[in-house]
């Protein structure tokens, strides 16, 4: 297995087709008015891809705030791959890389995480928004963006 920093003439047409086989989940950045955002942002970022036997089977893309911290933004295994410690040899590859900044992952898989064995610190909130409204649900508060 090859894990190397990103390198667009070599993986963007790839790594974009990867992510466009994961459907709807990851439509948000394959989508024809936010594409091209996207692969500007693979560029920008600290973006890691992994390869076997010359096939691209997961990448990382991750953000450093100015030395302070690393957030891990996505991480995707191909579902062919998955079960093979790629996701994880992506996360050791930062934590490698960056080894005097605390890595955090901004997700939405909570249980692989949990799994790998990484502590959950904190949540992440969507800001710019509706307020929420609350409604009780058999006796719990739970919200919901109002429209």
């Amino acid at each position: 297995m090859e894990i190397r920093k990103f390198i667009k003439e070599l993986d963007e047409e790839n790594l974009m087709n990867m992510i466009e086989a994961e459907g709807e989940e990851w439509e948000c950045y394959t989508g024809e008015d936010v594409a091209e955002k996207y692969r500007k942002a693979l560029n920008d970022s600290i973006t890691y891809v992994a390869y076997q036997e010359g096939i691209l089977c997961g990448y990382s893309r991750a953000i450093d705030d100015c030395g302070f911290y690393i957030y891990v933004c996505d991480l995707l295994v191909d579902k062919n791959h998955r079960g093979k410690n790629i996701g994880r040899k992506l996360m050791e590859h930062i934590c490698s890389d960056y080894p005097d900044q605390t890595a955090y992952v901004m997700s939405d898989v909570d249980g692989y995480y949990k799994k790998q064995g990484y502590r959950r610190e904190g949540s992440i909130f969507e800001v710019g928004r509706k307020p929420i409204e609350w409604v009780e649900l058999e006796g719990k508060k739970s919200g919901t963006f109002s429209t």
